[in-house]
C-alpha cells in the first residue's frame, strides 16, 4: 500500500489517492480548500511523491570478547547532515515558510473574490484577476526554488551521513566486526537511509510548514470573527488527542519494520553468497521454503503499520470532517446574523481546512520523525561497538623475536583449539607450520594478527606482549595472506594495490615474485576481476592475493596456505620467491611438503591436535622419523 494510502492526510482528513499528503499543489473551485501541499475533496492536484521504504532489526551478538563503547550518539551524525550544508538549509527553509504564506493569500482571494461577486463590480474583478496570475508566477517561482534548495541540502545531507557512518565503521577493530553480522550494516547504509531521508529530512521541513500554517490560520481566523476561531479550537481538541494517543504505537511499529528488515536483509545476503552451494546439494526447495517464511513474516510485520497507518488515518478523516461541518454549519449561523459575510464565511471554512491539516499530521510527522531518530541511534550504537584497539606503539620492524610462552586458546572455554605453545620465531628466519587438518595452524596465524586477545600465556612482539600493542602499529609489522582470497570488483591493478599508489618498479616485482606476469600480459592491470574475482579462476585470484601480500612489504609477513590453488609448478616457484626474500621474517603454514623446499625453512614446527608435536630443520625431524616423517611419507608421490 502507498504511501499515501497508509495516512490519508490533508484537508478535511481526505488526501488524493496515491499523493503524499505534503507534496500537492491545488487550484480549487469549490468551497472547502485545503493547502498548497495538502490534499482536499474535488481538487485538481499536481504532486511530486516519493516513496517511503521500510528499515531493519538488530540481530543478536555473537559470542566473543566483551565490546568497548567509544562516546558516539546520533548527534555526531546529525551534525554530519549539516555540516556546510547549513546555506542551503536556511534557503529551503525560507521559502517552505513562504510557501505557508501562499496558503493564507490564497485563502483570503477566495474570499474576496466572493465577495466581489456579491457586489458586481467587473473592474475589481479585472484587477483581482491579473494579481491572480501574478501571484501564480511567484508561487511557481517560489516552488522551484524550494525544490533545488532542498533537494541539494538532502542530497549533500545524506552523502555525509553514510561517508561519516562508513568512516566509523572503517576505524572497528577486526575482532569487533567479525563478532558482527555484515547485514545489519547493509541495512542501516540502505533501508534505513531511505527512512532517514523520508521521515527525518524531508519532513522536517513539512512540519516547520504545518506550525507555521496552523498559527497563521489560527491568527487570521481570530482577526475576522474570534467566535469562529474559538469553536475551532475547542472543536479540534479531539483529533489532536486522538493523534497524539497513537503516535507512540506508530513509533513502535515503525522500529518493529526496521528490525525485521535487518534479519530479511542478512538471511537474503546468505542465500545469494551460498547460491553456488544451494544448487550442488539441490536444495533449492529448502532455500525457497526458507525465503518464503521470512519473507511472509516480513510483510505480516510491515502490514501491521500499515493498518495502523490506516486506523490513524480513518479515525483522523472521520473527526476532521465532524470538525468541518461543524464549523461550517456555525459560520453560516453566523452569517445569517449578520455578523459576518459570505466571503468570510469561505475564508473560515478554507482556513479551517488549513487549521486541521497540522493538526492531523504533525503528531504523526513528529511520531515518524522520532521513529528516524531511533534509527540514528541505532547505527550510532552499531558503530560504537568496538574492541579496544588503544595500546602500545610498536615499531614497524621486527628486531629480536616473537616469542610463544606456554599459549592456549579456544572459543569455548571447554574446547582448547591450542593448548601450551611454547616457540619462538626470530626476525628474519623463514618458519614453516604443518600438520594435519584442525590441528590449530590457522588459528595460530590469526592470533599472531592480534584477532584476539582471550588467550592464555603470553605472546610477546620484541618483548612487548601481544594484548597491549596498538591494532594500527601491529598491522604496519605484519601481514597475513589467509586461505580465504577476496576481491573487489574493480581492476586487477586496484585489487592488487589496494587503491593506493606504489611505484612501478615495486609492483613489477610483486607481480613477477607471485606469478602473475601471465595473467597481466595476457589480460591487462584494467581488467575487472568482478564481484569477488568471478571472472578469474581461483589460482589467479590466489596470485594476486599474494602479490598484494609481498607489495606492502611489512617487516613479518604470514602466509596460511598462500599457493593451495596454485598447480605444483606455479606454487613451487612462488615459495621459492617468499624464501628468497631477505630482511622479512616469514611464517608459513602449509601443506606443500616438498623436500627441496622444507630444507630452506630455518625451522619447521609440526602441529598436533592443538600442540607442537615437534619443531627443528628439515634433516633433524627427517632423522627422528617421528610424526614429521610419517606426514612427509604420506605427501610424497607414489
Amino acid at each position: 500500500m502507498r504511501a499515501a494510502e497508509e495516512k490519508g492526510f490533508g484537508a478535511g482528513g481526505r488526501s488524493h489517492p496515491g499523493l503524499h499528503p505534503s507534496q500537492q499543489l491545488f487550484l480549487c473551485p469549490l468551497p472547502v480548500f485545503g493547502p498548497l501541499g495538502h490534499a482536499a475533496g474535488g481538487r485538481l492536484c499536481v504532486c511530486l511523491r516519493h516513496p517511503k521504504p521500510p528499515p531493519p532489526r538488530p540481530t543478536p551478538r555473537e559470542k566473543g570478547e566483551p565490546i568497548m563503547k567509544q562516546p558516539l550518539d546520533r548527534t555526531l551524525y546529525t551534525r554530519a547532515i549539516f555540516r556546510g550544508n547549513r546555506l542551503c538549509f536556511v534557503i529551503a527553509l525560507l521559502f517552505t515558510c513562504a510557501g505557508t504564506l501562499w496558503n493564507l493569500i490564497v485563502s483570503y482571494l477566495l474570499g474576496y473574490i466572493l465577495d466581489i461577486m456579491t457586489t458586481g463590480n467587473l473592474a475589481q474583478l479585472a484587477h483581482t484577476t491579473l494579481f491572480c496570475l501574478g501571484l501564480s508566477a511567484v508561487i511557481f517561482l517560489s516552488q522551484l526554488a524550494l525544490y533545488r534548495a532542498k533537494t541539494r541540502f538532502i542530497h549533500r545531507g545524506l552523502a555525509q551521513y553514510k561517508d561519516l557512518a562508513f568512516s566509523h565503521l572503517s576505524q572497528k577493530s577486526i575482532r569487533a566486526f567479525s563478532q558482527e553480522n555484515t547485514g545489519r550494516y547493509l541495512s542501516a547504509l540502505t533501508n534505513d537511509t531511505n527512512s532517514i531521508e523520508e521521515n527525518y529530512l524531508n519532513q522536517s521541513f513539512l512540519m516547520v510548514s504545518q506550525v507555521l500554517l496552523f498559527f497563521g490560520s489560527l491568527g487570521m481566523m481570530l482577526w475576522y470573527s474570534w467566535k469562529l476561531a474559538l469553536a475551532t479550537i475547542l472543536l479540534s481538541l479531539i483529533p489532536i488527542a486522538v493523534t497524539l494517543a497513537t503516535g507512540g504505537k506508530l513509533a513502535a511499529r515503525e522500529k518493529k519494520v526496521s528490525e525485521e528488515n535487518e534479519s530479511y536483509v542478512s538471511m537474503l545476503k546468505d542465500l545469494l553468497s551460498g547460491f553456488s552451494v544451494i544448487k550442488s546439494f539441490k536444495a533449492e526447495d529448502q532455500v525457497r521454503s526458507r525465503f518464503a517464511q521470512a519473507n511472509a513474516w516480513l510483510e505480516h510485520i510491515k502490514a501491521r503499520r500499515r493498518w495502523l497507518y490506516f486506523l490513524i488515518s480513518a479515525m483522523s478523516t472521520c473527526l476532521s470532517f465532524l470538525v468541518q461541518f461543524g464549523i461550517f454549519l456555525f459560520g453560516a449561523y453566523l452569517a445569517i446574523q449578520g455578523e459576518i459575510t459570505p466571503g468570510t464565511v469561505l475564508i473560515m471554512v478554507n482556513l479551517c481546512g488549513l487549521l486541521l491539516s497540522p493538526i492531523q499530521t504533525v503528531p504523526q510527522y513528529w511520531a515518524a520523525r522520532k521513529a528516524a531518530l531511533a534509527l540514528m541511534d541505532k547505527l550510532a550504537e552499531l558503530t560504537a561497538q568496538n574492541q579496544q584497539e588503544s595500546g602500545v606503539s610498536i615499531p614497524a620492524t621486527l628486531s629480536q623475536a616473537i616469542t610463544l610462552d606456554h599459549v592456549s586458546f579456544g572459543y569455548e572455554p571447554d574446547k582448547p583449539i591450542l593448548q601450551d605453545l611454547t616457540a619462538q620465531f626470530q626476525a628474519g628466519k623463514t618458519y614453516a607450520i604443518v600438520g594435519g587438518s584442525g590441528s590449530g595452524k590457522s588459528t595460530l596465524l590469526h592470533l599472531l594478527m592480534g584477532a584476539s586477545g582471550a588467550y592464555t600465556g603470553s605472546i610477546a612482539i620484541d618483548g612487548t606482549e601481544l594484548r597491549d600493542v596498538d591494532a594500527h602499529s601491529l598491522y604496519d609489522l605484519m601481514s597475513l595472506m589467509g586461505q580465504d582470497v577476496f576481491l573487489f570488483d574493480d581492476t586487477i591493478r586496484n585489487n592488487l594495490t589496494m587503491f593506493r599508489s606504489f611505484p612501478e618498479e615495486e609492483v613489477a616485482q610483486a607481480v613477477e615474485r607471485s606469478g602473475l606476469s601471465q595473467l597481466l600480459q595476457m589480460r591487462g592491470e584494467d581488467y575487472r576481476c568482478g564481484e569477488n574475482g568471478v571472472n578469474l579462476s581461483g589460482g589467479e585470484g590466489q596470485r594476486i592475493s599474494i602479490a598484494r601480500c609481498l607489495l606492502r612489504r611489512t617487516p613479518v609477513l604470514l602466509l596460511d596456505e598462500a599457493t593451495a590453488a596454485l598447480d605444483n609448478a606455479t606454487a613451487a616457484a612462488v615459495t621459492q620467491s617468499i624464501l628468497d626474500l631477505t630482511g622479512t621474517t616469514r611464517i608459513v603454514v602449509t601443506h606443500r611438503l616438498e623436500p627441496q623446499l622444507m630444507a630452506q625453512y630455518d625451522e619447521i614446527l609440526v602441529m598436533r591436535d592443538g600442540r607442537i608435536q615437534e619443531q627443528g630443520s628439515f634433516s633433524a625431524l627427517m632423522d627422528r622419523k617421528g610424526y614429521f616423517y610419517s606426514l612427509f611419507t604420506l605427501a610424497q608421490p607414489t
